[in-house]
């Protein structure tokens, strides 16, 4: 089974396009929060007609809009601040910030836990455990002081059957596979 993990999309519209037109192919899609906006929810919900599992992430502060959207899309499920999950035997946590997920990850509890927060791409295997940032949808990564930096938006695709993930760069209206 082929899982779609988004996270940060803060808003992206366009690139958020491109990564859905390129995981039309998935049986799953996973977003690890920060969407934003919820007119955000109702992009990823006409744009992938599989399941789609979304956990809260720190800038999805309109919580109340968000959640009312939802009722019109029943594949749409809104798991709160973390979720676990059994797909084909893989066993799945999903949280959106960095520094709570790698300690999931390394208790060793799970084959993959995917996350978000900080806009950086890692697709690291930590003993048995696949930690999987897919990076942001939004394309742009924050220091310390808030001082903005444009990178490539990314996402992934983690596949049940291998326990591995390929990396996705979005660039113009394309995807590449990153190296």
């Amino acid at each position: 089974m082929q899982i779609a993990v988004l996270s940060d999309i803060h808003d992206n519209v366009w690139k958020l396009a491109v990564a859905l037109e390129a995981v039309k192919g998935a049986e799953i899609l996973v977003c690890c929060g920060d969407l934003c906006s919820p007119f955000v929810l109702d992009q990823l919900a006409r744009g992938f007609q599989g399941p789609i599992h979304i956990v809260f992430g720190n800038n999805d502060a309109d919580l109340y809009r968000i959640t009312a959207k939802n009722a019109k899309y029943p594949h749409v499920q809104l798991r709160g601040e973390y979720f676990e999950a059994d797909w084909d035997g893989r066993k799945i946590a999903v949280n959106h910030f960095n520094y709570i997920a790698m300690p999931i990850v390394r208790s060793g509890e799970y084959d993959a836990v995917f996350f978000g927060h900080n806009h950086v791409y890692q697709n690291q295997r930590v003993g048995k455990t696949l930690a999987l940032n897919p990076g942001s949808i939004m394309g742009c990564q924050f220091d310390g002081e808030a001082n903005r930096t444009d990178v490539d938006s990314t996402f992934a695709i983690y596949d049940t059957g291998t326990g591995a993930a390929t990396g996705f760069r979005i660039v113009g209206q394309d995807v590449a596979v990153m190296a």
